[in-house]
């Protein structure tokens, strides 16, 4: 890793910025003991030393430790947080790369649970200090090392799996339980099992779900250590490590969270499968500097006075407290607002290490994202709610400093800028973020891609035949949602599609399968397939959330407040395929569909990472037919004279028998080709090029062979 701070990290403990040093830091160090409850024993305590103006020290040497023992530790600090008591507490190393909640800190009286922060854990041997897990372990890179660049997928051929962490098993009681960084690797590795879902057969008998699908990205929704137990991990409590929960399946005496999230890197870069991470820039929860220095990395805490309206409060607080783009409350979403415009003056810069005019929020995020892509071999990121950062020059910032220590990182090898990903997240899409500040110059632009919500938005009344709001037509919306362009995207590496997101909160978000059950849709199969067909042949980079390809249902309300913890569960897909093997009954309840979905989603992919009219722009639409209650357009990926793609699509009741005529306007001529029909992986005889039937709400999709 190349931020300064780390070299520092190799010998010495190492505090930065303490707020308030009257009383200098100490180091409080000692080893775990097994309990009820666990605990802390054998603790010594050591006075840091400021060596930079920022920056406190104590050399591991003159810690009285034994070679080859793990450790656990807090830094002891005056409180900064504005609404405590200002007295003596125990905090989190925020550069710790690995934590313990089994053991937290004592409080004085006055605080609360929010204010007990976990042990840090490290490995002491020989005056060094090694990054570690609970017990001892530590990543030994083994294939990843021999990982060439090239076995990334480029962007514009990506197809992105995102991954929730909660999970569901189909028995009597519905289970739901974390799934584990173990869990996911075994939706990668065949061989690799799934401890906490040892029951779901498809995670257990030799198969791999995300290897078998064929999708080349996965996205882990954030991975950093969250205090909250067994969720999502949006309220980040420590960015450098990953989390705590999900690397400590049931049965595991401890966690290890660096390890089992290097194996899982590891499994996936084998396949040739890029890891994303999402990120969370915008607020902290329980995030140790809300105690070491609140002043500095945080925005002040608004206060209301009395017959104070929201509006009056933020009329006279901080620019920084409000949102870039109207001025409004940036919410905390319960934690704490980063400060990312107050400049601190003369002090140590952890990432360059000189001493310097800094804004010590942007130099902490710029050394959390570089330990991921540089310690944990990631290869892309979800920037979360750009809104509620409302810095763009610091999202540019963070933006450019993950490219560069990617480039680094492949010895700024001239395919690295094709393989690596910022992507945010606002769902209001705003543009300006993907344009160059500097029009000569394309990368000053904010972020490389953002999330499209307008497609999934757009999808969604497609697959029912009418117009998305504000489109003056049908035809406009197909035209909008195919080709990213239309709606002011510049290429289709700037946009991330999606027919559902892991907010599937409230009408409209659900996943697929409850939408069209909320929208009176008894048949599903169609629609789901038409709008896989119109996502993988869209122009943008792809993404599917996990349980889609089979259309899972949530297993929670929609109007349930934790709308982003419903789970996927992959018995679905299994009762399908046993339903379909004849080792199931069926009854009154058909699911073999799931099966088809399935089967279809799967040749999609595969054309969709490996054909080249779908990396490019070129999109024409040469069929229109709205005649007789018809909604049928067809359109080409490609450009002309090259290998095409085809896509006719019918997003309407009306339908043919099969064995009639359907003629297609415009078909491109091949010269001594011939064609086959991708989703339903079959070979069209020469004499029905362009002219094949087509049923209510198919979608087809012709390429040559």
């Amino acid at each position: 890793m190349n931020a300064d701070i780390f070299k520092h990290k190799e010998t010495r403990f190492v505090l930065w910025l303490p707020a308030r040093t009257s009383d200098p830091p100490s180091l409080v160090i000692g080893t775990f003991r097994f309990g009820n409850p666990p605990s802390v024993i054998n603790a010594q305590t050591f006075v840091l030393t400021e060596t930079k103006p920022g920056l406190w020290e104590i050399d591991a040497s003159k810690c009285n430790l034994t070679n080859g023992q793990v450790y656990h530790y807090w830094f002891e600090v005056t409180d900064d947080c504005p609404w405590h008591k200002g007295e003596r507490l125990r905090c989190t190393d925020p550069f710790a790369t690995a934590v313990d909640w089994r053991v937290c800190a004592d409080v004085p009286d006055g605080y609360d649970d929010n204010d007990r922060d976990p042990a840090a854990v490290i490995l002491y041997d020989n005056g060094r200090l090694f990054a570690c897990d609970h017990g001892g372990e530590q990543i030994l890179w083994g294939n990843d090392l021999s990982l060439q660049l090239s076995d990334l997928s480029v962007n514009c051929a990506t197809v992105i799996y995102e991954i929730p962490c909660r999970w569901a098993q189909s028995d009597a009681s519905r289970v739901m339980d974390v799934g584990t960084f173990q869990d996911v690797r075994a939706l990668v590795d065949q061989d690799a099992p799934s401890p906490n879902f040892p029951g779901v057969r498809l995670l257990n008998k030799g198969y791999a779900l995300i290897a078998d699908l064929g999708v080349n990205a996965v996205e882990l929704l954030p991975p950093a250590d969250s205090w909250q137990d067994r969720e999502w991990g949006y309220g980040t409590s420590n960015f450098l490590s990953p989390d705590f929960d999900l690397s400590m399946p049931k049965g595991f005496s401890w966690a290890v969270p660096n390890t089992s999230f290097a194996a899982l890197v590891e499994s996936c870069h084998k396949k040739k499968i890029r890891v994303f991470v999402d990120v969370v820039c915008s607020f902290g929860q329980r995030d140790s500097y809300m105690n070491i220095n609140d002043t500095d990395l945080h925005t002040p805490m608004a206060q209301f006075n009395p017959g104070e309206s929201e509006y009056d409060v933020w009329k006279r607080v901080d620019d920084e407290l409000r949102s870039s783009r109207t001025g409004e409350v940036r919410k905390d979403w319960g934690g704490r607002l980063f400060r990312y415009i107050r400049v601190r003056q003369g002090i140590y810069d952890p990432v360059s290490g000189t001493t310097a005019d800094i804004v010590p929020a942007r130099q902490f995020m710029k050394v959390y994202i570089e330990r991921w892509i540089n310690d944990l071999h990631v290869d892309g990121v979800r920037m979360d709610s750009l809104e509620t950062v409302a810095s763009w020059d610091f999202i540019r910032e963070f933006k450019d400093h993950a490219r560069a220590e990617w480039k680094k990182r492949w010895q700024n090898d001239a395919g690295a800028d094709a393989r690596f990903l910022v992507a945010g997240e606002e769902l209001w899409v705003p543009l300006d973020l993907i344009k160059p500040t500097d029009p000569a110059n394309p990368d000053t632009k904010r972020v490389d891609a953002l999330w499209n919500e307008k497609f999934k938005e757009r999808v969604r009344k497609a697959v029912l035949g009418v117009n998305m709001g504000g489109d003056n037509t049908f035809e406009n919306t197909v035209r909008r949602m195919i080709d990213c362009r239309n709606t002011g995207f510049p290429d289709g590496a700037a946009a991330i599609n999606y027919v559902t997101s892991h907010d599937v909160g409230g009408y409209g978000n659900e996943r697929l399968y409850d939408y069209l059950e909320h929208c009176g849709i008894v048949l599903k199969e169609e629609r789901c397939k038409l709008a896989f067909v119109c996502l993988l042949t869209s122009v943008g980079i792809p993404m599917m959330l996990a349980g889609e390809e089979f259309a899972d249902k949530c297993d929670l309300s929609t109007d349930h407040p934790y709308k982003q913890l419903d789970t996927i569960n992959y018995d679905r897909l299994q009762y399908a395929f046993d339903q379909r093997a004849g080792k199931a009954p069926i009854g009154n309840s058909d699911f073999r569909w799931r099966a088809r979905l399935f089967d279809c989603v799967k040749r999609l992919v595969a054309l969709r990472t490996t054909h080249p009219a779908l990396r490019v722009n070129d999109t024409e639409f040469i069929h229109i037919d709205f005649n007789e209650g018809k909604r049928v357009l067809a359109w080409t990926r490609g450009a002309k004279g090259s290998s095409q793609v085809v896509v006719v699509a019918n997003f309407s009741d009306w339908g043919q028998p099969l064995g009639s005529e359907y003629i297609v306007n415009n078909w491109p001529h091949v010269q001594g080709k011939t064609w086959r029909e991708v989703t339903q992986d079959r070979h069209v005889n020469p004499s029905w090029v362009g002219r094949e039937c087509i049923m209510p709400w198919e979608a087809k999709v012709y390429v040559t062979e």
